[in-house]
């Protein structure tokens, strides 16, 4: 009995296997990709975690990634806006409301992250994540959504 109590604690200790990871890593390359087009936010998390990482060799003013949420109504004009926001400012307009998240733009070997606050997702809505250095969103991009 003793053997079972002790098996038991040690189960209750680590916690469901099933338990959602409050993150993700998105890698970017030369060839303007990202290795991840779908994100799922479970809802029991407080804030999420997304790390950018850059596997390809070109320098940040050339073929940089950056990673932003946005609503998926919202993603068109918050990437034209950040394009004329510039490099300095990541290609994300300043202030911008539309905008729930961004990493900054790096290069090849540089990785950044970002977390958030999931209480800014609802239940329902379609989100997009993107690159928004000029001429990536269009093909650097998948959807994010919250799920239960």
């Amino acid at each position: 009995m003793r053997k079972w109590m002790i098996a038991a604690a040690l189960a209750a200790a680590a916690g469901p296997v099933w338990a959602q990871t409050c993150e993700q890593t998105v890698h970017g390359n030369d060839a303007m990709q990202f290795d991840v087009k779908a994100i799922e936010v479970d809802k029991s998390c407080k804030q999420f975690t997304v790390k950018l990482e850059h596997t390809g060799k070109l320098p940040r003013n050339a073929m940089g990634h950056n990673w932003v949420l946005t609503r998926e109504v919202d993603m068109q004009g918050a990437a034209t806006d950040g394009t004329a926001a510039g490099l300095d400012k990541d290609y994300v307009k300043p202030d911008d409301a539309r905008v729930i998240a961004h990493t900054k733009v790096i290069g090849g070997g540089q990785s950044d992250s970002v977390t958030f606050d999931v209480s800014k997702l609802a239940a329902g809505q379609n989100y997009m994540f993107f690159c928004s250095f000029p001429g990536h969103w269009a093909i650097m991009k998948g959807t994010l959504k919250l799920a239960d």
